[in-house]
């Protein structure tokens, strides 16, 4: 072998070394991505629980709503990993059923906590939305660079299982929409 061989040989080496390691650490930087974003949908959901029974113990709506509404807040709260998309959505169908009603924006604008309350419930569902879809985005990209033959092939991933979207029924009532 000749110097020149050695040399080209030694460089592709590094250059291979090199792209691997960077994709290795893409593939670190994307799970850490995924963790945050993950973190910031529980917070998102764990607000908007708290919002809806907030508004569920104030006295604002009658009794039976704020009943259906303590009880599907507090599931979602209280769901474990399995059944937690379940219990997200039926916590949205919910909000849609109690928010929905005939003149609810107005009947709670009447009260002096209302329209405060009702401002703080438009953001929390707002951030769910936003929250799900950026972690939902975290997960397709992750689950693109993991699958990827060197990545394959090399177990860049270690043992991480695939990432799994969040999907859950969080269309905001009507009643946040209008303004």
């Amino acid at each position: 072998m000749t110097v020149t061989t050695i040399l080209v040989v030694g460089v592709l080496l590094l250059l291979t070394a090199v792209y691997v390691s960077w994709r290795a650490g893409r593939l670190d930087r994307l799970h850490i991505r995924l963790e945050v974003a993950r973190e910031a949908l529980d917070a998102a959901l764990v607000r908007r629980a708290a919002v809806c029974l907030e508004l569920a113990g104030s006295r604002i709506l009658d009794p039976a709503t704020s009943l259906v509404l303590a009880a599907a807040a507090h599931e979602a709260r209280a769901a474990g990993p399995e059944e937690r998309e379940h219990a997200e959505s039926d916590l949205s169908r919910v909000l849609r059923a109690v928010l929905d009603q005939e003149r609810f924006r107005e009947k709670l604008a009447e009260t002096p906590a209302g329209e405060e309350l009702l401002a703080e419930l438009d953001a929390a569902v707002a951030k769910v939305v936003y929250a799900r879809r950026f972690y939902n985005n975290a997960v397709g990209v992750t689950r693109v660079a993991q699958r990827r033959w060197l990545a394959r092939t090399l177990r860049l991933a270690g043992h991480t299982a695939y990432p799994g979207f969040f999907e859950i029924d969080d269309a905001p009532p009507r009643a946040l929409a209008a303004e």
